[in-house]
């Protein structure tokens, strides 16, 4: 950026010193206005050539080298040099949209795990995990992410899958337990034995469904090389035309005179304020975007999701908090203040996440003089004497192991039954919270004529069935795993139409492919995960699913003003056109009336910056 930046300004100054400065030799100033024009024009040239050989001749390259070749050819040096220089600005521009927000997120791209603490003889050495070989013991130490699939031998510890599986609810691991790669290790120091090498662990073959959907993703062609490979050929062959049937046909007309209309038809024709206004636009929808913390990485994905048609969500951590909270409790003969104390002065030795948030609910502090014993019961529950009360807290199985009679609970959730002194006294139920604003996100895209609305998580099918119920989402799948969830979004993509896409929305590990897959991959950058958020082509930065409406409405605005642009600068272009063809336009009217349209299109542009923000 930095380089064709200070290219341009280079080329800019000479151009001024040739135009401001008449020297008394005239090749010295057409010398200057020659080394301007290869300063900002050479790899145009170059690239011009290349394609020629490769079979494709009509392109912008093309466009641009022959009119400003031809400006030379008639001596008109001054607008040779500024008809290029106006086109490496647009290209400029275009560079600077796109490369700004791929840089904003660049410190976010690694998901490979760095480093893995092997035992060796005794000492431990941290080696790159694709060092390590199968029977091999690594050590993981508390906070850090597994990096090789392998088994328990040594420790026990919460270990979070939910960047794999979705599940917001940490798993215990604990020996001859089967622990993936991509997990992080919450609390405990853990040993395991490798059992595949890291070629084949989970989070390389997630790193290889990203780059085969990758692959797949059909990418928006610019539509300035599109339109090229109709306006370049259609404006050569009727300048050719015009350079060689005149003569021919009208009286006293020269071969030099119509040579020089049609080279000046060639200048004229260099589409300038089209190429300028055309990235300009998408800029200003980009810089937007960004003001409300939306990383668009591309100009095309914004262009694609203006015609958005399904919508895929991922829902723990997309569309709930991830976040374990109290959602109710219900006694029997006990308040249910006093149930909540007595529960959480049991669970207050325990750091099991449903621990920590009966103690957030409670919001006291304790006193742990009152705690006399508590015995946690892996898989059960806890068994606790809180004052002289003996308290059991846990699942079915603990109350059914303790012989205690209870109501069954069907509410979705963890269910947490509680007995004081050997009698059932109520349940709590905890669950993931659905964010404030996904259910009027759902609503509004709803309005904003998006067909359809699908939800994927592998969490359990009546978990998701009841999160998609409540945000009254039209689809539902369950229960799936990262390869799962790419055969049904590519299911989902053969039922939208041909102009048709589909973004998927998600933030973790297990979220990366289908975010490459999908027309428009949007991650949640908060707290989403590295690779969801390197895999996909649009990063909310705020992890509120309500951006998306944001984005979208600025899409749609973006494309609006981008297609005000194109057909204005188009409409001024064909009508200089025609007079240039008539001889009367000069080159230097022609470039002025490129300027005006650009000076336009960019006022106009600027209007994408005024998007109203979408209240949750």
């Amino acid at each position: 950026m930095k380089k064709r930046a200070t290219k341009i300004i280079i080329a800019l100054i000479l151009f001024l010193i040739a135009i401001i400065i008449k020297f008394p030799n005239e090749w010295l100033n057409k010398g200057i206005f020659i080394i301007s024009y290869l300063i900002v024009g050479i790899e145009v040239l170059k690239e011009a050539i290349e394609n020629i050989f490769k079979g494709e001749v009509f392109d912008e390259n093309f466009l641009m080298s022959i009119a400003t070749i031809g400006a030379f050819a008639i001596g008109e040096f001054p607008e040779a040099v500024a008809v290029m220089l106006f086109y490496q600005i647009g290209e400029l521009f275009q560079s600077y949209a796109v490369d700004k927000s791929r840089k904003s997120i660049a410190s976010l791209m690694d998901i490979r795990p760095d480093y893995a603490n092997v035992k060796r003889e005794n000492e431990i050495s941290k080696v790159n995990p694709e060092e390590v070989e199968i029977g091999e013991t690594i050590v993981v130490k508390p906070g850090e992410k597994i990096p090789l699939d392998g088994k328990v031998v040594d420790g026990e510890s919460l270990i979070d899958t939910s960047a794999l599986t979705g599940e917001s609810v940490p798993r215990k691991a604990k020996i001859g337990d089967e622990v993936l790669s991509g997990c992080i290790n919450q609390n405990g120091l853990l040993e395991i034995k490798v059992t595949k090498e890291f070629g084949e662990s989970t989070v390389s073959k997630i790193l290889d469904l990203v780059e085969n959907a990758s692959s797949k993703k059909s990418k928006s062609e610019n539509f300035i090389t599109k339109f090229a490979r109709y306006y370049t050929p259609a404006v050569v062959i009727i300048a050719v035309i015009l350079a060689i049937v005149p003569p021919f046909i009208f009286h006293n007309a020269t071969f030099t005179e119509w040579l020089y209309r049609a080279l000046t038809f060639l200048v004229v024709s260099c589409p300038c304020a089209l190429v300028i206004s055309i990235p300009l636009g998408f800029f200003g929808g980009i810089g937007g975007a960004s003001k409300m913390g939306i990383l668009v990485k591309g100009s095309n994905y914004l262009e694609a999701l203006s015609q958005t048609e399904i919508v895929v969500f991922d829902k723990t951590g997309t569309l709930t908090q991830g976040i374990f909270e109290v959602q109710k409790i219900e006694t029997e003969e006990i308040s249910k203040e006093e149930m909540l104390r007595l529960v959480t002065h049991a669970e207050n030795y325990s750091n099991h996440p449903i621990s920590q948030s009966i103690k957030k609910a409670y919001g006291k502090e304790i006193d742990k003089n009152i705690i006399s014993k508590t015995e946690e019961i892996s898989g059960k529950g806890i068994i606790a004497k809180v004052e002289n009360n003996d308290i059991i807290i846990g699942n079915n199985k603990l109350m059914d192991e303790k012989n205690i009679q209870y109501k069954k609970c069907n509410e979705i959730g963890t269910i947490l039954y509680v007995a004081i002194n050997n009698k059932f006294a109520g349940y709590i139920v905890i669950a993931d919270k659905v964010k404030e604003d996904a259910q009027k996100t759902i609503k509004t895209l709803k309005q904003n004529h998006i067909k359809k609305t699908v939800m994927l998580t592998g969490d359990k099918k009546e978990v998701g069935e009841k999160v998609a119920k409540k945000l009254n989402i039209d689809e539902v799948y369950t229960e799936l795993l990262p390869d799962g969830k790419v055969e049904k979004v590519e299911e989902l993509i053969k039922q939208k139409s041909e102009k048709g896409k589909l973004a998927f929305v998600g933030d973790g590990i297990n979220d990366a492919p289908v975010l490459a897959l999908s027309d428009i991959g949007i991650a949640m950058g908060g707290l989403g995960s590295d690779s969801a958020i390197e895999a996909a082509d649009i990063v909310i930065m705020t992890d509120e699913p309500s951006k998306l409406i944001n984005a979208i409405k600025i899409s749609k605005k973006t494309m609006r003003i981008v297609k005000e642009n194109i057909i204005f600068a188009i409409a001024v272009k064909v009508a200089v056109l025609i007079l240039s063809a008539f001889g009367l336009s000069t080159m230097w009217e022609a470039v002025f009336a490129d300027v005006g349209v650009s000076v336009i299109a960019i006022i106009n542009s600027l209007r994408v910056l005024r998007v109203k923000k979408f209240n949750k």
